[in-house]
């Protein structure tokens, strides 16, 4: 008999070996995912030595520390949470890559944060709770439990991707732990019913907005036998309207209130508007050249002025919801320094950056996933629908931040997109133009009725949106509520262990 050939290997070794192989690549597949944590970790840490070399001979400077910590991690919630909605349609459209949007989105955030931030932090910081009637010393400790009350809120709800807004959690926050504190009397309930108000109108204003641009280009740019010879003479158009009511808000927010009449601010956007629209006609006409007449070529003209009303929403995200991050923190400084309490002061510099770069720092950390989210939905819009909800919220949050008023970036992105949605069912069942273009098209096809291969899609695009309706009522309705009710259990915790 041959003798048997000895077996060299090892299996119970080869099979250690295995599970050593496993555990390194899990651990460096859990390390990965520790980066973005530790980065934040690390921002946190920085937040507090920047506040610390303002503060540290100052009185409650310890307070003031921990408050920029609980400040710049609210500000990072803030990134991964909201700011998709500045971006998302551009990059679900493929008008600019992941990479591109986080770069923009994090520039013009900080931009529009320390440039045109001041008025809304005045509002959150001194506006909702009556600073001057909050007893002494009072006042730090309710801003520093609405911090971190609707820090923690939104970072579960953004683990539970459920849509809610920053601003409603920072405002019934502030509230919450207001009433905990001294009891209602001190809340400006007129104040409360601004912004109320605001939350439910500045969705119907975007959508109204947004449908209004929407008829603009159907009218005058898709349903037209030569779709690019009218591209040609209307996106340069649209590009001045963005680039004159960007200018007047601008002048508006870098000058001293009452410095320009309202007429010559007028003057100086409606100058603005002329200027763009001729250096934009001659690179639109260059754009346009070759390209077929069909509805897939808009798409390249609307390209930039697309990723133009993402930058100029970012800016004015950036400059409306800096106050959910630093407007407690301006109060915590005022109340714990010699400067006076009322809303009149602007925010110190320091006090904005921590915001602006924290919500920058946020948005490249965590916003790439939500981005994608975002983008599913909205980018079912093609890139003339998107540009339209994309700039009337940006035009409705800009409105919103000139009068100081904290409203939600997306609440105002969402009735945007209903205003598109609801303004194309009621345009493809009522529009004689469509109808007549569509004949003509059928009759230049020899088919006996015309067939709109959309009309499918389209109808499953708008059941989605109204699906979401119920969802997102729910969470603007238990937001406040809840983030109050943190709030209050915060503070009377902290007013127990620290007070």
């Amino acid at each position: 008999m041959a003798e048997k050939t000895p077996v060299l290997t090892k299996r119970t070794l080869d099979k250690d070996l295995d599970k050593y192989s496993h555990v390194e690549d899990a651990s460096k597949f859990v390390a990965r995912k520790l980066i973005a944590p530790g980065i934040g970790l690390v921002f946190l840490g920085l937040a507090m030595l920047f506040a610390g070399v303002y503060v540290f001979d100052r009185p409650g400077a310890v307070l003031v520390i921990a408050a920029a910590a609980l400040a710049a991690y609210m500000a990072m919630n803030i990134g991964a949470n909201d700011v998709t909605n500045n971006v998302g349609a551009a990059v679900g459209a493929r008008a600019m890559t992941m990479a591109q949007a986080l770069v923009i989105a994090a520039i013009f955030e900080v931009l529009g944060a320390t440039i045109a931030g001041g008025e809304v932090v005045k509002t959150i910081s001194s506006s909702i709770v009556d600073a001057v009637s909050v007893p002494e010393g009072l006042l730090a400790w309710i801003m520093m439990a609405a911090l971190m009350a609707a820090a923690l809120w939104i970072n579960l709800a953004t683990w539970l991707n459920a849509p809610v807004s920053t601003t409603h959690a920072i405002v019934g926050a502030v509230i919450g732990a207001g009433i905990a504190a001294v009891g209602p009397e001190p809340v400006n309930w007129r104040v409360m019913v601004e912004i109320s108000s605001s939350w439910v109108t500045s969705p119907l204003i975007g959508g109204v907005i947004a449908a209004g641009l929407l008829f603009l280009v159907k009218t005058f740019v898709i349903y037209r036998d030569d779709k690019i010879a009218a591209a040609r003479r209307w996106v340069p158009v649209l590009i001045a309207i963005m680039t004159g009511g960007f200018t007047a808000y601008m002048i508006l927010q870098l000058t001293t209130p009452d410095r320009f009449p309202a007429m010559t601010v007028l003057a100086y956007g409606l100058a603005a508007t002329v200027v763009s629209w001729l250096i934009a006609r001659p690179i639109v006409r260059r754009q346009a050249e070759g390209l077929e007449n069909r509805n897939s070529s808009l798409r390249i003209l609307f390209k930039y002025p697309l990723i133009g009303s993402a930058v100029l929403l970012s800016f004015a995200h950036g400059a409306n919801d800096v106050s959910n991050a630093v407007g407690p923190l301006s109060a915590i400084v005022r109340s714990t320094t010699v400067l006076p309490v009322h809303g009149d002061v602007a925010p110190p510099l320091w006090v904005m950056l921590i915001g602006a770069f924290g919500i920058s720092i946020g948005l490249l950390l965590f916003g790439p996933r939500l981005i994608r989210l975002v983008g599913e939905q909205i980018t079912k819009l093609n890139p003339m629908r998107a540009y339209c909800v994309a700039l009337s919220t940006a035009f409705t949050v800009i409105v919103a931040s000139w009068f100081g008023l904290p409203v939600s970036t997306t609440h105002i992105a969402v009735g945007s997109v209903f205003g598109v949605g609801f303004f194309r069912e009621w345009y493809t069942r009522n529009s004689k133009r469509r109808i007549a273009y569509m004949r003509h098209k059928a009759e230049s096809w020899a088919i006996d009725e015309p067939v709109d291969p959309n009309v499918h899609e389209t109808r499953r695009r708008y059941l989605v949106r109204r699906s979401h309706f119920m969802t997102i009522i729910a969470a603007w309705v238990i937001t406040v509520p809840a983030s109050g009710a943190l709030a209050a259990l915060l503070y009377w915790v902290m007013f127990a262990l620290f007070v």
